[in-house]
């Protein structure tokens, strides 16, 4: 498998936000600032020692006449197993393992992470999607129903592997989800760990609000209303839905967990996984309880009881509705499985068939038109792919051993359909360990093929060296929108792009002071979990950038040799 790597002829066109609430607001960022340039202390210095190992001399001249401090480092200390004589951990690029533990990314032992089979080639040991055997009366009824949905021969894929447009520090916390507009092509909601909820016409550039009113805490699903494109319901750990309009940014609460507000973090609701049943006319949400809640979407209040669909105490992080069987339902949570769940009989431990995982399951989804397929992201570095829901389900058609393990200051990583690709087996997912491209860190987001797991495609660019685990294709364009720490990105295919860009001049656009904010203002300081920021940043100076000052976007693609 090769390595090609596209250069770019052009700019991509670029805003970084900076709103003027934030940056009267950005003392804490300034005072860490002025932090990194003050002297260490004696024991900082110890510190940055012991950090750097071997025998390092510290000089201090504090009066006249006294000698000088030597500190002799005689141990190393694994940040891993905490145990000494070792060390391990990401350098640079490089993942230095630990002799104690197993592989990093496939979490077997005999082998290190930079040379796990799995990271060299993705498909290593994945058996591809077998043929069908008829005999069976449910696959007889599978082939005649249900597959001329999905074309026998796959279409090209069409990867989406440039950098088109940017908003730089969009948001005042990192991105958590993304959701496209189900009418107007260029428009882009983003949802972030503040609450806030971003619409962005990626199309204009410049054309962004930001609206801060909705929610106190985290925003953690959105959806658009079926019966009217311009409402979308919202789901955020402050317990509560709220039904928002994009032109006014009016919005209301349709459920609220914690009526009484602050009890303690025993009995604070959060609502994690949310969708909308169109059939049945219900908005589905669900906490970190393991109930699920419903409202009816045509009068916007509450229906039935919350029902206990997960262990009692875990998280139900994904909910999903199945695109052409409205009566089946998918979800997935803290407890380790997935379940599928039949609307008509939604009663506590009565679902269909339960998924098992090995560890917490950050998303799951039926497939985008037939809805015969389930794609799973599991935080045992595992995307799995069941073939068929009609079939036995006790283990995965196959899995394919991806970098999902994460820590606790990231978005979750979820592998997701292309609801474009009617072959449905391309799939899209963020990357948690980094590469060295020309020895700089780069953390690329993948295209996999779901069908034999052979990575399509790797994208990326320099000056994005920041993770992006929130990636979502277009449903109807050639367009992947990414959310990588605080800013939002929007990739085109290189081709596209160059067409495009030939109408007009690219330019960098540098905005200070201009964004719209709409509701309460919202007051920005640092964030210890969101500070590992952005290219392009300037940490509340002015910046001047020109095209010529811009670096060449870049984006790998592996193909067979």
């Amino acid at each position: 498998m090769g390595l090609t790597r596209n250069n770019r002829k052009t700019d991509p066109e670029i805003i970084i936000a900076r709103d003027t609430d934030s940056e009267l607001s950005s003392s804490e960022e300034e005072e860490e600032e002025e932090e990194d340039n003050y002297p260490l202390s004696e024991s900082e210095e110890e510190d940055e020692a012991v950090k750097n190992g071997g025998k390092i001399e510290l000089e201090k001249n504090k009066a006249k006449g006294k000698a000088p401090i030597t500190v002799k480092l005689i141990k190393k200390v694994c940040k891993v197993c905490k145990q000494p004589g070792h060390e391990a951990g990401f350098k640079g690029a490089t993942y230095i393992d630990c002799p104690m533990k197993p592989c990093f990314l496939c979490k077997m032992p005999g082998h290190t992470t930079m040379s796990c089979p799995h990271r060299v080639v993705t498909d290593h040991g994945i058996l591809p999607t077998s043929h069908r055997n008829t005999k069976n009366p449910i696959d007889f009824v599978f082939k005649r129903q249900l597959q001329p949905r999905i074309p026998p021969i796959k279409p090209k894929y069409v990867i989406p592997d440039q950098v088109h447009c940017a908003v730089i520090r969009y948001h005042s916390r990192r991105v958590t989800c993304l959701e496209f507009h189900p009418t107007k092509n260029n428009i882009l909601l983003s949802g972030d760990k503040k609450g806030q909820i971003g619409v962005w016409d990626f199309a204009k550039v410049y054309e962004k609000n930001v609206y801060g009113n909705i929610h106190s805490v985290q925003v953690n699903n959105m959806r658009f209303s079926p019966t009217n494109d311009d409402m979308v319901y919202s789901a955020s750990s402050d317990g509560t839905i709220g039904y928002t309009d994009l032109e006014t940014g009016t919005s209301s609460t349709l459920l609220n967990l914690n009526p009484d507000g602050w009890q303690g973090p025993n009995n604070w609701k959060m609502l994690y996984g949310m969708d909308i049943n169109s059939e049945k006319g219900v908005v589905l949400a669900a906490d970190n309880f393991g109930f699920l809640h419903m409202i009816d979407h045509r009068t916007n209040n509450g229906t039935g009881e919350p029902i206990l669909i997960h262990k009692q105490g875990s998280k139900v992080v994904g909910l999903d509705c199945n695109p052409v069987q409205p009566e089946l339902l998918l979800s997935c949570g803290n407890d380790h499985f997935a379940r599928i769940w039949d609307m008509r009989k939604l009663q506590p431990k009565a679902s269909l068939n339960d998924l098992a995982h090995k560890r917490v399951v950050n998303s799951a989804y039926f497939s985008p038109s037939s809805g015969t397929k389930i794609l799973t992201t599991c935080q045992d570095n595992r995307i799995r792919i069941w073939d068929s829901i009609f079939g036995n389900l006790d283990l995965p058609s196959r899995e394919i051993v991806h970098s999902n393990d994460f820590n606790r200051h990231l978005t979750p990583f979820k592998a997701e359909w292309d609801p474009k690709d009617t072959s449905e087996s391309l799939i899209v997912v963020g990357r948690y360990i980094s590469e060295n491209y020309n020895g700089t860190a780069l953390h690329p987001i993948d295209f996999i093929d779901a069908s034999n797991g052979q990575l399509v495609a790797e994208v990326m660019d320099p000056n994005i060296t920041t993770i992006t685990p929130v990636n979502k294709l277009h449903p109807r364009d050639d367009v992947l929108a990414s959310g990588s720490s605080r800013s939002l990105f929007i990739w085109r295919p290189q081709d596209k792009t160059e067409m495009v860009e030939e109408k007009k001049d690219k330019k960098i656009i540098v905005c200070s002071g201009d964004s719209k904010k709409k509701g309460k203002k919202q007051k920005r300081g640092s964030d210890d979990e969101d500070d590992e920021d952005d290219m392009f940043s300037s940490k509340g100076k002015n910046i001047k950038v020109n095209k010529s000052q811009a670096k060449t976007t870049k984006s790998t693609r592996k193909t067979k040799t």
